[in-house]
C-alpha cells in the first residue's frame, strides 16, 4: 500500500517556519511522505499567519485551491493551522466547511491525534500552552536550525494580534534548550537561531530557578559545534546591557541585532503601546554601537498607523537617517481583528498617502543600507554556504555573520564555512570570491 502524501504551505514569520519543520517531523513519524504539489496530496495543510493583510490574501487563494482539489477527490483532508486559524476559531468551519481540522499554534500535536482517529467530523483545537519544539524533528536538517525558546507574548501593542493567537509568554525549561542545542549540532547544525515573540524576556516565568536570556546565550555558546548563534526578535524595552555584552564576549553570537522600531514618533509609539519612546530607542542603539561598533542593525517599521501625521512620519524618517540601519522590513498598517487599534475610526491615513510615505521610507532605508554595506568591500568575511545563487547558478550563495546575503565565486558545499573577499555591495547583498575553503576555516 502506497504511503499517504502531504503538502504543507507556510505563511508568515520564522516561528511559523519552525512550527512547519515540526509538522513535517510529526507527519513523517506517522508514515506520510511529501507531495510535490497540493493537487496530488492526500493531506493539504496550510500553516497560517495573521500579522499582515497580505498573508490573508495569499491564504484565501490557497484555500480556494484546496476546496477545488477536495471537490475533485473527496477523500483529501484539508487542515489549517497557525495564527489565522486561532483568530477564527469560532467561525472557521462555518466559513470554510470543506476544512476537516483546524488548530492553533499551541495544538499542533492534536493534528496527529486527528489523523489517527476514526472520526469523520471536523475538529478544532485551540488551547494555548503547547510547544511545537516537543514534537519530532523532520528527518532532513540544514546547517542552519531554528530553536524555539518561548511562546506567546505579554506585551499589549495596540496593533498586534499575537497575544490573542499565541497566548501569554511561556518559557521552555533552560536545560531542555541546552540539550536541544546539542542534538541540533549532532544532526549537522552549525548555526542556531533562537525564536520567541520577545526573546530577551526569556526565563522570567521559570520557577523555582529563573534564568536570564544572557545566561541562555552563554550556555548555548558553550555547546561544542555551535559556530553561529542568532536570535529573533527582541523588544527594545528589554534590550539590556548584559545581552549587549554577550555580543562582545561570546564567540558564536553573531554581529547582528534585529531591533524593531515601528515608528520614530514618540506620540505614535505611545498610541501603539510600545512601552518606549524615541529617545529610549536611540539610547539602546547607542549602547549597542558603543559595545559592538561593527554591528549590523535591522528593524521593522509600520507606516500609516491611525493618527500618524506628516510630522510624525518625518520623525520616523529622521530617526532612520540618524541610525543608518543595515536593512528594514517596512509595512503599511493594516487593522487586525481583536486589536485595540482596529477600533480606531478617526484620523485614519488613506491608502494613497500611506503608499506615498512608504515609498519615501524605502528609498531612505535603501540609501542608508547601501552606504553601510560599503564597509564590507575589500574585507574578508566568513560565509555559511546555503547553496547555488538564485540569480546565477554558476555562483554560490550564503550569509555572513552580519546576516548579509552573499553571492560569490567558489567551490563549496551547503553547510561549509568559507572566507569570501567582498568585491561589491548593494543595499541588500554582497558579492565576492572565496579565498579559503571550509577546511581552512576554524
Amino acid at each position: 500500500m502506497a504511503a499517504l502524501r502531504y503538502h504543507l504551505t507556510t505563511f508568515g514569520c520564522q516561528m511559523n517556519e519552525h512550527d512547519s519543520e515540526r509538522i513535517d517531523g510529526l507527519l513523517e513519524s506517522l508514515g506520510y511522505e511529501r507531495a510535490a504539489a497540493p493537487s496530488n496530496a492526500d493531506l493539504i495543510l496550510l500553516n497560517t499567519c495573521s500579522i499582515r493583510e497580505s498573508a490573508d490574501r495569499r491564504l484565501a487563494t490557497q484555500l480556494g485551491n484546496a476546496k477545488r482539489f477536495k471537490a475533485a477527490r473527496p477523500g483529501v483532508v484539508v487542515a489549517v493551522g497557525g495564527c489565522w486559524a486561532q483568530s477564527l476559531k469560532d467561525e472557521v468551519f462555518e466559513r470554510y466547511p470543506f476544512v476537516d481540522v483546524a488548530f492553533g499554534p499551541g495544538q499542533v500535536d492534536r493534528l496527529g491525534e486527528f489523523l489517527l482517529s476514526d472520526s469523520l467530523e471536523a475538529q478544532g483545537y485551540f488551547e494555548f500552552g503547547g510547544f511545537t519544539a516537543d514534537l519530532p524533528m523532520r528527518s532532513q536538517q540544514s546547517a542552519s536550525a531554528w530553536m524555539q525558546i518561548s511562546v506567546g507574548c505579554n506585551q499589549k501593542c495596540s496593533y498586534c494580534i499575537v497575544p490573542s493567537t499565541r497566548g501569554r509568554e511561556l518559557s521552555r525549561p533552560f536545560d531542555d534548550l541546552v540539550a536541544e542545542a546539542r542534538r541540533l549540532v549532532a544532526r549537522g547544525a552549525r548555526e542556531i537561531t533562537l525564536l520567541g515573540q520577545n526573546v530577551n524576556s526569556y526565563g522570567r516565568d521559570l520557577r523555582p530557578a529563573r534564568h536570564s536570556f544572557s545566561e541562555l546565550l552563554a550556555s548555548i555558546d558553550a555547546v561544542e559545534g555551535v559556530d553561529r548563534l542568532r536570535y529573533t526578535s527582541p523588544h527594545p524595552q528589554d534590550m539590556r546591557s548584559d545581552v549587549v555584552a554577550a555580543h562582545a564576549e561570546l564567540e558564536s553570537l553573531c554581529e547582528h541585532i534585529h531591533l524593531p522600531l515601528q515608528s520614530g514618533s514618540s506620540r505614535v509609539l505611545k498610541a501603539m503601546r510600545r512601552t518606549y519612546d524615541r529617545e529610549r530607542y536611540l539610547s539602546r542603539v547607542a549602547m549597542i554601537r558603543e559595545a559592538i561598533p561593527d554591528i549590523s542593525l535591522t528593524t521593522d517599521i509600520i507606516v500609516g498607523f491611525p493618527g500618524e501625521t506628516e510630522a510624525d512620519f518625518e520623525q520616523t524618517l529622521s530617526l532612520v537617517e540618524e541610525v543608518q540601519f543595515d536593512g528594514a522590513f517596512t509595512f503599511v498598517y493594516s487593522p487586525r481583528r481583536d486589536t485595540e487599534a482596529a477600533l480606531i475610526t478617526e484620523a485614519l491615513v488613506d491608502a494613497e498617502q500611506a503608499s506615498e510615505r512608504i515609498g519615501r521610507l524605502i528609498e531612505l532605508v535603501q540609501r542608508g543600507a547601501q552606504q553601510r554595506a560599503q564597509r564590507f568591500v575589500g574585507r574578508s568575511v566568513e560565509v555559511l554556504v546555503e547553496g547555488s545563487s538564485r540569480t546565477n547558478p554558476e555562483r554560490l550563495r550564503g550569509r555572513t555573520r552580519h546576516n548579509k546575503p552573499v553571492n560569490f565565486i567558489g567551490v563549496a558545499d551547503p553547510g561549509d564555512l568559507v572566507e569570501v573577499e567582498v568585491t561589491g555591495a548593494t543595499s541588500t547583498s554582497l558579492s565576492g570570491e572565496a579565498t579559503l575553503l571550509a577546511s581552512a576555516v576554524r
